[in-house]
């Protein structure tokens, strides 16, 4: 996207805040975890070998499994809202030492 695009969208999302009241997406975390996914299922073929337990590391899940995130947004989005957040949770140094994960 070109800063002019980026410029374009953010101006008729400012005009949209000022003229309606949009709706923000809900508890992706309580959605994943909705999923009830196995151990296997979070570390996919990418962390099979990981020395750690990644079942709680939703953004684990969202790499090895964005069909599933995808899935979540659509539903977020035909049940009417506006904006669609990311899952990053713990995307961070400091979360992602739980998982002893690396940068």
């Amino acid at each position: 996207m070109t800063v002019a695009e980026k410029n374009s969208v953010a101006e008729l999302f400012l005009q949209r805040l000022e003229n309606e009241i949009l709706v923000l997406d809900g508890a992706m975390g309580s959605m994943i975890y909705g999923l009830e996914l196995s151990e296997a299922q979070v570390r996919g073929e990418r962390f099979k070998d990981w020395h750690k337990d990644l079942k709680n590391c939703t953004d684990i899940f969202g790499l090895t499994n964005p069909e599933a995130i995808v899935g979540l947004h659509r539903q977020y989005l035909e049940a009417g809202a506006d904006i669609i957040e990311t899952n990053t949770f713990n995307a961070s140094p400091v979360g992602l030492a739980d998982f002893d994960l690396p940068e």
